[in-house]
This record gives C-alpha cells, structure tokens and sequence, in this order.
C-alpha cells in the first residue's frame, strides 16, 4: 500500500561547485612559523581553541533516513518514542535547487510547470489534477540554521500566487522550514523510517488511512514540517518517531501553533489548519478545503 510521504531524510543538492580562490600574484606568502630577522627563538606556540558544542539538534544523526521501522499491517511504520537526537530536532538538509538570486525573500513562478518539474514529481496519467493546472513555485525561506535557503512547491495553478504570499508572510515571521522540495515518485513505496521531514504541496496519493484521493492530489494542501507537526489519530502517528512532538504546551522552532503568524497567513488566503480537526489532529497541514 503506499504511504502518505512526509519526506526522506536528505535531498541531493544540485548547486554546481565554485573554483576555489586564486592565490595572490608575486609567489608565496611568508609562513606564519617564520622567524623575523634577528629573531632567536620562535614564538610560543598556543593551543588551539575548542570547536563549540552545537546546539542541541542542530545536527542531523549519522542514522537519518536508514533504519527501517517494522512494518504494521495497515502499511504505516511501528510508531516508537522519539530518538534523543530528534526531541528536539532544528536543522536544515542542504537545498536541492540553485539559490534565488538577491538577499531577501524572493519567489518565481512558472505556470504551467515545465514539464521536466512534472517528470521528476508524482504526477502521472489518471491523477485527479492535470499536469498543465500545476504551476511550479520557487521560494526564498529560512533555515533552522538561520540562513537563506531556495525551495519549490508544485501546485495548483490558482493557488500559486497566493502561496507567494503565504511564504512571504514566513520569510518576514523567520519561521524556519528544514526542507522543502518536491515528492518524487519513487518515495511513495520506500519502507518507513518514521524520520522525514520535507515540506511539500502536491503529492498524488490517497488521504492518510484511506483510498480516495487527498488534496494534495489536486495541488491544493501543503504540509509544513511534518516532524515538527505530526499527523495523529488513535494509534496512528506519522512520522512515526515524531511522538513527542504531539506535546503541543511544547515552545520549539517549526511549530505550528493556534492562531500564530503560520495559521494566520494561511488564513488569509481562505486555507485551513489541521490542527483545528477535532477527530484527528494533522498539525502540519494545511488546505483550501479544509480536507
């Protein structure tokens, strides 16, 4: 059966690489060891400062994305208790498209999407969304490094200007996002490591334990940090190591939390939350529906 995606662990980073700086013109610079004329001794030597912890979480464990959780019978992972590493999870996974140009928030939007977007994406014939009704949105946002970061949404069409707006509304809150890319194909049936975290709109699939189509499949929810912000129904958790996360009265980067400057943005382009839902809480989602 396949799974409602929330995102693999790491994303291939496309940016070309950068030759490395010319040396200065006029042969080689003094070495530091050296002695000045006249000198008897070299300088003392001094120890080397110590590397700063990093911040707790702010560093993805060596595991992510590879330990494959038992399998349930209704197709999701066995939900187990959040790894130390993860209670209190603020990375981000390098980007896996060339930086916007500037310095602040920037957008472009192609509708429709090139069709080259749409071949590495879920769509295929039968979804319930034409390829030429999805735009393709890039945008500018932040990092839970505090960096600037380029990310993309394929979308419907109606919707994309307006999610412009939305991200915007992000970018000036610096509510921080660890990744967001489009959901290829092949991570609809991979086995689950109860760890992703890629934020994303447009996935053809069935709704989270059912068989009709999510909104999604129309180009018309988005989820946001779906670690940060779990799916939850009776024993149903996904990702399936976010438990901990469920605790709400936490005050963490990445959460989405009751009339903040997140649910307001959406609102103000007529989406819903999911954490509103009262038979299930899906704190990541969001959608013009309200499904």
């Amino acid at each position: 059966m396949r799974r409602a995606v929330v995102g693999l662990a790491c994303a291939g980073l496309l940016l070309a690489g950068c030759a490395d700086d010319e040396p200065a013109s006029g042969g080689p610079a003094p070495s530091a060891s050296s002695s000045s004329p006249g000198s008897t001794a070299p300088a003392p030597s001094r120890e080397p400062e110590p590397e700063p912890e990093p911040e707790p979480g702010a560093t993805p464990p060596p595991w992510l994305g590879t330990r494959v959780l038992p399998e349930r019978a209704d197709g999701f992972g066995e939900v187990r208790p959040t790894p130390p590493a993860l209670r209190e999870r603020a990375f981000t996974l390098p980007d896996a498209l060339p930086a916007l140009p500037g310095s602040g928030f920037a957008s472009r939007v192609a509708d429709p999407a090139p069709a080259r977007v749409v071949e590495r994406s879920t769509w295929e014939a039968g979804c319930p969304v034409a390829a030429d009704d999805l735009a393709w949105v890039r945008v500018t946002f932040r990092g839970f490094d505090g960096e600037r970061h380029t990310g993309e949404l394929l979308l419907a069409s109606e919707w994309a200007e307006p999610m412009v707006t939305v991200f915007r509304d992000l970018w000036d809150a610096d509510f921080p996002l660890e990744e967001l890319r489009i959901t290829r194909s092949d991570e609809l049936d991979v086995p689950p490591t109860g760890d992703g975290n890629n934020s994303g709109a447009f996935v053809c699939r069935a709704v989270t334990g059912g068989t009709s189509y999510s909104e999604h499949a129309y180009g018309r929810a988005i989820d946001l940090n779906p670690f940060q912000n779990p799916y939850a129904r009776d024993d149903v958790v996904v990702p399936e190591l976010a438990s901990a996360w469920l605790d709400r009265d936490r005050d963490l980067p990445g959460m989405v939390r009751p009339d903040d400057v997140v649910v307001r943005a959406f609102a103000r382009i007529g989406w819903q939350w999911g954490g509103d839902y009262q038979s299930l809480k899906d704190y990541q989602h969001f959608s013009s529906t309200g499904g």
